[in-house]
Order: C-alpha cells, then sequence, then structure tokens
C-alpha cells in the first residue's frame, strides 16, 4: 500500500496548482505572473536538491552540448504547458481545467509515432517508431466523453465561445508536455536522473518566462503580494514535493507493471481533490449532478486505461521473452 498512498499524496500535492491557480484568478491575478514565477521559485530547490547530489557539473555539460535542443524542448514541455494552463483559469474553475488535463493521455498516445522505441529480438534490440495503442485509445474515448459531458454543461451556461477559450488552451498544453517530455529523454539518452533533467528543463526555459514576465509587467503591471506567495506555495507543492512523492512511488514499484499501473492510475485523484479544496477554501459551488458523472467517468477511465496499458506492456514482455 506504501506506493498507493504516495501516489494519492503526490496526486493531492498537485491539485493545489488547479486550486490556487483559480484563486490567483478570482483575486484579480494575471495568468502571466501565476505561470512565469512557479518556475522562477523552482530554481533554487531543484538547485539545491542537485547540488546537494553532487550532479550539477554534469547537468551543465550535458546542456552545454545541445543547448538548442534544451531551450527548444523546455519551452514546449514546460512553457507550451503551463501557459496555457494558467491560461485556462481565467475561464474555468479548476476541478474543471484538472479534469480536461486528463485528455493527455490521448494525447501522448497519438504522439507515439513521433518517437522510436527499442524493440528486443532475436538479433538484439532495434530501433522501431512508435505505434499508436489503438486498443487503449477506447478507454481514452471514454475519458473524452467524461470532458465534453462537463463541457456541454457549460456550454448551457456562458456562450460556447468561452468554453472553446478555456478547453482549447489545455489541449494545446496535453500536447506540449508529453512531446516536450519525451523528446528531451531522449536527449538525455539516460545519462541524467530526473532531478538533474527538471532543473535543466526549468532552467532552458527560462528564457521563455523571461519574456512572458516582460510583457507581463507592460501589459498588467507586477505581481501582488498574495499571488507572489500563492505562486511560491504552487512551486513547492507541485513543482517539487508533489513531482519527488509521485517519481519514488514509482521507483518503489518498478519491474512490476502492474503495481506500476495502479499507482499511476492515482493521479486520477486529483480531480476529486481539486473540487473538494475549491468547495473548502474558495467557497465554490458544488458541481451538478451532470459534472460528478462527467468526473467519474473520467477518473474510471484513467484507471481502465492505465490497467489496460500495463497489462498490455506485461503480454509484450512475456511474447518478446518467449521470442528469445
Amino acid at each position: 500500500m506504501r506506493p498507493i498512498l504516495l501516489g494519492i499524496l503526490a496526486a493531492f500535492f498537485f491539485s493545489i496548482t488547479f486550486i490556487l491557480n483559480h484563486s490567483m484568478e478570482l483575486s484579480g491575478g494575471s495568468w502571466i505572473w501565476s505561470a512565469s514565477l512557479r518556475y522562477f521559485f523552482m530554481v533554487p530547490f531543484l538547485m539545491m536538491i542537485v547540488i546537494s547530489r553532487r550532479n550539477l557539473t554534469v547537468l551543465l555539460k550535458e546542456m552545454k552540448r545541445n543547448l538548442k535542443g534544451w531551450i527548444l524542448w523546455s519551452t514546449i514541455g514546460f512553457g507550451l504547458f503551463y501557459a496555457p494552463i494558467c491560461f485556462a483559469a481565467v475561464y474555468s474553475p479548476g476541478w474543471l481545467i484538472a479534469s480536461s488535463w486528463q485528455i493527455t493521455i490521448l494525447s501522448g498516445s497519438l504522439l507515439a509515432p513521433l518517437f522510436f522505441i527499442s524493440v528486443r529480438t532475436p538479433n538484439g534490440l532495434q530501433k522501431k517508431r512508435g505505434q499508436i495503442p489503438f486498443k487503449g485509445l477506447g478507454m481514452s474515448l471514454l475519458i473524452i466523453f467524461g470532458i465534453l459531458l462537463m463541457q456541454m454543461e457549460l456550454a448551457t451556461k456562458i456562450a460556447v465561445s468561452t468554453v472553446l477559450i478555456g478547453i482549447l488552451p489545455v489541449i494545446i498544453a496535453s500536447f506540449s508536455y508529453p512531446l516536450g517530455n519525451r523528446k528531451m529523454m531522449e536527449i538525455c539518452d539516460g545519462k541524467l536522473d530526473v532531478y538533474q533533467r527538471v532543473l535543466g528543463m526549468t532552467l532552458a526555459s527560462l528564457p521563455f518566462w523571461l519574456i512572458l514576465s516582460i510583457y507581463g509587467f507592460y501589459t498588467v503591471g507586477l505581481p501582488s503580494q498574495s499571488q507572489i506567495s500563492q505562486s511560491l506555495i504552487v512551486a513547492i507543492s507541485s513543482g517539487v514535493i508533489a513531482t519527488v512523492l509521485f517519481f519514488q512511488a514509482t521507483d518503489l514499484v518498478r519491474g512490476n507493471m502492474q503495481k506500476l499501473g495502479a499507482v499511476e492510475a492515482t493521479q486520477s485523484m486529483e480531480v476529486l481533490f481539486t473540487v473538494i479544496g475549491e468547495i473548502f477554501f474558495l467557497s465554490s459551488a458544488l458541481p451538478t449532478i451532470i459534472s460528478w458523472i462527467g468526473m467519474l467517468i473520467i477518473m474510471v477511465g484513467m484507471i481502465l486505461h492505465s490497467y489496460l496499458s500495463q497489462k498490455e506492456k506485461v503480454l509484450k514482455q512475456d511474447k518478446e521473452t518467449v521470442n528469445l
């Protein structure tokens, strides 16, 4: 149960992002500062972790070898992921963004052909272009149905154009996050641990955040003290604590695909934690029955998707072992 509990705890800290982004929007804070301040604040904390592990020099050397690649894919993986998520908070409550964000499961699957995977054959390891896992797409479509159910209900209360402005940035973010991170994993090629890679991507994305901050300074002015404090909490809770807890949970079950699937499925709890947090801390109205049904469908879809995908990996590994 320890990995499961760590996964649930990670989902709790991840959900703080959606709650506080909505809180900062309600208090008049700009999405520009909600996005950029998080990454500025993440740098010193991640730097302390990497330095304490004596891995900073190795990271800087690796970044120097392919600085353009680091900047490009870090900007996509972090910049075009989190800026749209914060922008969406202007038009949608946190629980709706947290629910819609689960579409990243489908986005990640559709990106598979852009990457090469190592396949074990009798002649050794060979590179093979990834394929879209059509079996798992059934569960992805279930998640999309839950998202559409909630979005359609929202469209009955506000203009459809407003709904689209709220959902389209989340869709962009759902593709940018896995694309940037997977490309960076290819560049790193196992030479760096997760702390080094996250710090490196944060540093490489700083030019994007600096440009966004300059734009924010001349359009909306400086952030308030309240927004600075809340952004610091987001950086610590989501950028550091949640990430460490989640990777610790996955490390405990590495090699066991079924248990790994169970740990990954715990992230569906982000939706529930975000709803509860907004109700208690922001006095948000309770979601309607239709929205609850949509959230339940999304959570069930995530759990089933995770279990089926890991089961498929186990069967594939067994098949490869037999062939060998």
